[in-house]
Parts: structure tokens; sequence; C-alpha cells
């Protein structure tokens, strides 16, 4: 984790492989993802060109509004997402926002902090081939 609470894991795969692990990864664990967000495509849409990157918006939506319940300013941090990014030297990296630094953000007990563990989990398996 760094000092701004972001989890970065190397993957050694191309962005597009990492992502369907990703997707399946997360679909296997019966999450819905609720958008793939495409930057670099939008990007070239928009004429700019950028390294390759992908935003997936996933959660549980039953378990987002009971945490939201007990913190409504959860809801800047939900639901789950997790970047996969290719850096300018070609290195094929996932991030996301570190459990630890969402439950310190928002003084979350083991409970809540355990259910947004699974984003740590995901990223994990994604990141290796």
């Amino acid at each position: 984790m760094d000092d701004a609470g972001i989890t970065t894991l190397p993957c050694g795969d191309a962005v597009e492989q990492v992502l369907r692990r990703l997707v399946a990864e997360i679909e296997g664990r019966g999450l819905h993802i609720s958008a793939v967000v495409d930057h670099n495509g939008d990007a070239a849409d928009a004429g700019l060109d950028i390294p390759d990157s992908k935003l997936v918006v996933f959660g549980q939506p039953t378990q987002s509004r009971l945490l939201m319940l007990a913190d409504p300013v959860l809801a800047l941090d939900l639901p789950m997402k997790i970047l996969v990014w290719k850096r300018a030297d070609g290195a094929v990296l996932l991030s996301f926002n570190a459990t630890e630094f969402l439950a310190e953000r928002h003084a979350l007990d083991t409970e809540a902090t355990t259910m947004l563990r699974i984003v740590e989990e995901i990223a994990e398996a994604a990141a290796t081939s």
C-alpha cells in the first residue's frame, strides 16, 4: 500500500488477458459487474492516445447498501473498483483501494472490513497467470 491508500500489484500478461481473469474472478464469486470503463478507448474517441486502462466497477448490491446504512459517506468508495492499467514502460498493473485505508477512512468495524477484503482477494487472483 502506498501513502494514498492504494495497493498496486504487477501482472505478467497484457491488459486484456488480466481483464478477462478479473471479470471471471468477480463473476465466479457471484458479484455483479456494474461497468467496465475503457479509459484509453474513450480517450481515443476524443483523439487522445493514452496507455491501455480499464476500470472494473463491481459489487454485491445488498451488502453495499448495508455498509452504506452504517456510514452513508462510504458511498464515495462503493461500488468496489479495480483498475487494470499499462504503465508507460509497458508493465501491466492492477490497482485498488487498500482495505486498511478504507477501514480507517470510514472507521469500519471488523465485519465491514472483512466484507471489503474481497477486493484484495480478487485482485491477487487476477494478477497471477
